[in-house]
This record gives C-alpha cells, structure tokens and sequence, in this order.
C-alpha cells in the first residue's frame, strides 16, 4: 500500500449506552481498505457487523455512539468533522446500500425522484439535468425501460429491481467507496448472482472501493480480496480470501466454512447433512468472559473462558484472535 489507505478503521469501539451505564457493543475493530479494493465483514446476524458500517458513514443513532478508536478517511479523521462537512462526504464520496431496499426507499415518492435527489443535492444539478441523469442511472444498472421505471414507486417493482434501484441511488454521484450491507437479503439465488455481478462489474468499472457485509461466508470470499471475520463485536480472524478457505485459524471462521453447502454425489443422494455450529451468538449485554467465542468452541479451555486472547499476525496482512489457533 502507497500512502493513506481510502478508510483506515483503528481500534474503534462502539457503546451501547443503557442510561448510568454503557456496554461495548463492538470493540477493538481494526482494517483498512485502499482504493479500488472488495473488503468484506462477514458473521451471524447481531456480531456487529451492520453497526460498525453505520460507524463510518456517521449514522450511529442513540443508544449507540462510538465510544473510542479512530476512523480516518484519506487520512484524515472523520468523526469529529462538522455535520455540513459529514453530509458532504456522505453521497459524494461514502455512498451506502441498505439491508432492505423496500423499508429504505420511500414508499411515497417515484424511484426516479429518489435517484434525481441525489444529484440535486450531491452533485448541484438542476432538477431537469438530475431527472435525465435518473434514467441515466437506472439504465447502467440494467432496468429495463428506464424512461418508464423512472415514474413507478418501490412497490411496483421486484426485490431485484428495488435493490438495483438502491445501486443507482449509492452509485449516482461516482463514491471512492460503497458499503453494501447485505445487499442480497430476501433474493432467491439467480437474482442474487445478478445483482453482485452487477455490482462487480460497475465498480469495478468506475475503481470504487467496496465493504461488503455479510453473513454468507461464500458470497463474500468470492467477491471480496480479503475477509474479516466478526463475532460479538471483535473481528476473530482476518485473511485473504483463498486463504479463509485453503487455511482458516480460527475455529468460527472454520464452523461458517464447514456449515456452507457442498456440491457432490453424497449431497445429490441425500446422504450429505449441513453442519452447523452449536449455540447462538449472545447478546450485547451478555458476553461472556475470555474469549467470546468460548461458549460455543469444541476446542475450549479453562484459559478461554478465563482470558482473552491476543491478536496473533498472520504473514503481512493476517490475523487470528485464538489461543489455540491452527
């Protein structure tokens, strides 16, 4: 890497703020993405994958704030920037696409008014100019007769258009990054391979940087150049993505490997059962001691529940939260 990285994630911790007291609801969070890069954060639904994005687009709402740590972007800390100077970077250089694209668009106002505000209000267009650049946009990202899709609202349209239409909007004023929170949630499985080639190809296109979140494990090791692992609130393992697969250290990161599906003569007849990892992430309020992991892990001892583990390097650009680590 030469120079700053586009985001650099330092130490961030996240409170849960419970009135007199506050809980880290994700602590000791450290990456970087550079530019141009597929960054994915991956683990079970409540490890605090979701907040931490809102962390770095300054959307937390109370009870959360950050609590302590750093988030620099070019360099340059963001989270004590003036709001005017938050919302400019928001849209014109961090663009986000929601989890769900039917609550996230306004269910009252036309899909194309909704692409032509943001380059009213981002990029200085008159409405004329953003209403043709609306069509624009929806037709780089494949919907058909743009001209007329414009004029229709979230619910006329399917889960893979809505979610095509939330690209147009993330993508409208040319971001450095994207954050992508789950962006195939509630689509069967062709739409899903559509809309992340998709969005591959387009950012690839236009060299903008992509944290993608998500709890599949497979979808983000075949987008993504490096994955970090999260689990209640601590990133457990970090690699590239070849290596998650071919050499994961972590016994987490290796129950999301072996719970993927397979594909093969045994699971063809029947004969191949999913495997799954025992027991349910805690909750914020409830984490246990030592490692957080420990409740769940086969391979807990009396020092995991007791004390929590360092972060072991791994090659340049590696690491493993594990005492016992492969």
């Amino acid at each position: 890497m030469t120079g700053p990285a586009l985001i650099d994630v330092e130490d961030l911790r996240i409170d849960l703020n419970l009135g007199s007291s506050r809980v880290a609801a994700v602590e000791g969070v450290s990456f970087h993405i550079d530019r141009g890069e597929t960054f994915g954060l991956v683990g079970e639904s409540g490890c605090g994958k979701s907040i931490t994005a809102l962390a770095l687009i300054g959307l937390l709402r109370r009870p959360l704030s950050v609590g302590a740590g750093a988030i620099r972007f070019e360099g340059r800390e963001i989270q004590n920037l003036p709001a005017v100077e938050q919302r400019t970077l928001r849209g014109n250089r961090i663009a986000m696409i929601f989890q769900e694209p039917m609550t996230a668009l306004n269910p009252v106002s036309p899909v194309g008014r909704q692409i032509a505000e943001m380059f009213v209000l981002h990029g200085g267009k008159s409405w004329r100019d953003a209403n043709r650049l609306a069509v624009e946009a929806l037709a780089s990202v494949r919907v058909p007769a743009p001209e007329r899709r414009v004029k229709d609202y979230p619910h006329q349209l399917s889960g893979g258009m809505r979610q095509r239409v939330m690209i147009a909007i993330a993508l409208a004023c040319g971001p450095d990054l994207l954050i992508a929170d789950e962006p195939t949630t509630a689509l069967d499985v062709t739409v899903q391979a559509e809309i992340i080639e998709l969005m591959r190809n387009l950012c690839a296109a236009r060299g903008t940087a992509v944290l993608m979140i998500s709890h599949d494990l497979g979808l983000v090791a075949n987008f993504c150049r490096r994955v970090a692992v999260m689990y209640a609130g601590r990133i457990v393992e970090q690699r590239s993505s070849d290596d998650i697969f071919r050499a994961c250290s972590h016994p987490y990161t290796q129950g999301l490997v072996d719970s993927l599906p397979r594909l093969g003569s045994r699971a063809r007849l029947g004969r191949s059962r999913l495997r799954e990892i025992a027991g349910v992430v805690p909750a914020i309020t409830n984490f246990p001691s030592g490692c957080r992991f420990n409740p769940r892990c086969a391979q807990a001892t009396e020092v995991c529940r007791t004390t929590a583990p360092e972060t072991t390097m791994l090659g340049a650009d590696g690491l493993v939260r594990c005492h016992h680590h492969a």
